[in-house]
């Protein structure tokens, strides 16, 4: 194998994470942080550590089963803290690490573009199945 100049190895390096690629990590980062669960609980821990039920109340619709393995898939990808407090009964707290908190900017960004477009986003819905009714 032929030696490689530290220039090369860092534009191997971008090169292997290029999210195109159907095999890269990154790729598999934009599919997780996509997902509608963890843009809605990574805004929701945004005002601070919340517990479990906290959590649950506050993001409507999410079932038990989504909000733990959303909550697991967040902590193991180093976004989220689970701190468990010895008390009866146990406390469990959630909170964003120094990772999870340099992604939020964009996903409140994303939140809030959704909540002001959202009429835009209705009324071409509605135009375009009107249109592909009328075909």
């Amino acid at each position: 194998m032929a030696t490689q100049t530290a220039a090369q190895q860092r534009r191997d390096a971008r090169q292997a994470y290029d999210a195109y690629l159907r095999e890269c990590p990154a790729r598999h980062l934009l599919d997780r942080i996509s997902d509608k669960w963890v843009s809605l609980l990574l805004n929701a821990l945004a005002d601070g550590p919340q517990r479990y039920g906290d959590l649950s109340r506050r993001i409507a619709g999410v079932s038990q089963k989504m909000l733990t393995q959303t909550l697991r898939s967040l902590e193991r990808d180093g976004l989220l803290t689970r701190t468990v407090t010895a008390t009866v009964p146990v406390r469990v707290d959630y909170e964003l690490t120094p990772l999870g908190r340099s992604l939020l900017p964009v996903m409140q960004a994303i939140k809030g573009w959704a909540e002001t477009h959202i009429e835009e986003v209705l009324s071409a819905r509605l135009a375009y199945d009107e249109s592909a009714a009328d075909d």
